[in-house]
């Protein structure tokens, strides 16, 4: 193991125990069916024009496939003179998904589609997608790809990567193996970067298991099994006036005397509050109370409207403000209601208060717990926007256009914090997130596409400088 090679700081991850999950990319022999497949997302009504041929050039050299040769492919599963030049370098296996995935069909409606390509985001990966899928006339194949992705929408017969072939509005869809290639390579080091780093955590956890037994005060009962106690649930519409804010909340009330600490769950973007109601019942199974609101900016219901053509965006700017402002105000209200509301009165410690949250909802955690938004690295990391990997940035960048000002965010009630998935690396950074004091734990999946372990999780876990941290793979 060479630790220099490492982008991030060597150092011990955690102070409990790990599992890992592995990254899986496919060999550079399979990347040219690989970048047929990009077409997929891309159905039977045929444009005016539509792909006769797929070229696939890399500098000088150029070479094709007409679509035909899939046409065949997919319904007979013959390989022909033209296709088999390819197929040959591929496994049996891979040839039977090609097959599958040219005729699979999928349900799509072109309002949803057509909605989500206009907005920022979708425009961005359009941007990315259309640097190596280009037009006849090797210009971005932006505009081509939303067409028939949208066209491919509206078949009846749905949504299949042969039509969508049809769909395309040039004779000849270009694929810039070079663009494709540096891509590709890219995403090999960062998986490389990432296995390496799990390899090190798993090394150092085995080290530290060793030398630190689990505690003996740990519950005998499987805690995958709910616990003892019963519960009760209330929800709460909630109006924050200050705000022009109203949402909703569940709340999780063990049946117990005696006031019970509370542990706020914050979902993620185009997520609502029944997303985590199986781990709000098992903590109040557990006997804690519990309290699940619904973030209205960037809830199912926004990206609902989003596809019905009622909103232009994902989600607001100022999402990144309200949302720990929303549990900032729940727990003003539950105070409150816990000295005026016999529903609530003795049921509740709100000097106790932990925060869970699930990507934008772990970053809503961290916020909570003192990391500061850091606007200076925001505005470098998203000047090389266009070249990164990380699609987690494409949502953090959209704070650049909130007022540059400091923002409290944190809510000294909280007492512990667990961020799920979250994506902090830009909009916190390292100045953001080393403000947190409380213990934290941070939860990562090695597979996220989205927000990236190394980038998002992993690297930094190594920027917190509070003694109770923790991390999960």
């Amino acid at each position: 193991m060479h630790r220099a090679n490492l982008p991030f700081s060597s150092q011990a991850f955690i102070n409990g125990r790990k599992t890992t999950c592995r990254w899986r990319l496919s060999q550079p022999r399979q990347w040219l069916l690989g970048m047929i497949s990009l077409l997929l997302p891309l159905s039977a009504i045929r444009p005016a024009v539509g792909a006769e041929r797929i070229y696939f050039s890399y500098g000088i050299l150029e070479r094709s496939i007409p679509v035909s040769s899939f046409e065949t492919f997919a319904k007979t599963g013959k390989v022909d003179d033209e296709l088999a030049v390819y197929a040959r370098r591929v496994k049996p296996a891979q040839l039977a998904r090609l097959r599958e995935a040219l005729q699979r069909p999928i349900a799509l409606d072109p309002v949803t589609v057509s909605q989500f390509l206009y907005t920022p985001i979708g425009e961005r990966l359009l941007d990315r997608l259309g640097k190596v899928i280009q037009t006849d006339a090797r210009q971005s194949g932006f505009y081509g790809i939303r067409a028939a992705l949208i066209l491919a929408a509206a078949d009846p017969q749905g949504f299949t990567l042969l039509a969508v072939l049809h769909q395309f509005p040039t004779r000849g869809i270009h694929i810039d193996l070079a663009q494709g290639l540096e891509i590709a390579g890219s995403l090999q080091t960062l998986v490389n970067q990432t296995n390496q780093a799990v390899k090190q955590i798993h090394a150092e956890d085995s080290l530290e298991a060793a030398a630190m037994p689990l505690p003996a005060t740990l519950p005998a009962q499987n805690l995958e099994q709910p616990g003892p106690y019963r519960w009760e649930k209330r929800s709460l519409m909630l109006d924050d006036r200050k705000r022009n804010r109203t949402f909703p909340a569940d709340i999780y009330l063990p049946a117990l005397g005696t006031p019970r600490p509370l542990i706020v769950i914050s979902h993620g973007l185009g997520s609502d509050r029944s997303s985590f109601a199986y781990l709000a019942q098992h903590l109040a199974s557990y006997g804690f109370a519990v309290a699940v609101p619904e973030h209205p900016g960037s809830d199912s219901n926004q990206l609902q409207a989003l596809f019905q053509g009622t909103a232009a965006r994902v989600t607001k700017p100022r999402e990144f403000i309200d949302r720990p402002l929303d549990i900032t105000y729940l727990l003003d209200e539950l105070d409150q209601r816990s000295r005026s509301d016999p529903t609530f009165q003795g049921r509740l410690n709100l000097q106790a208060v932990g925060v869970i949250g699930q990507s934008y909802g772990g970053y809503t955690a961290l916020a909570l717990a003192g990391a500061k938004l850091d606007f200076q690295r925001l505005q470098t990391t998203c000047r090389s926007l266009d070249n990164s990997l990380n699609l987690s940035l494409v949502l953090q960048c959209l704070a650049l256009q909130l007022p540059n000002q400091p923002y409290k965010l944190a809510d000294p009630r909280i007492k512990a914090a667990i961020a799920i998935d979250p994506i902090d690396s830009s909009i916190m950074g390292q100045s953001g997130l080393s403000q947190i004091q409380i213990p934290t734990m941070i939860v990562a999946g090695s597979a996220d596409t989205v927000a990236p372990a190394l980038l998002e999780q992993i690297q930094p876990f190594t920027w917190l400088t509070t003694p109770a941290k923790y991390l999960v793979l």
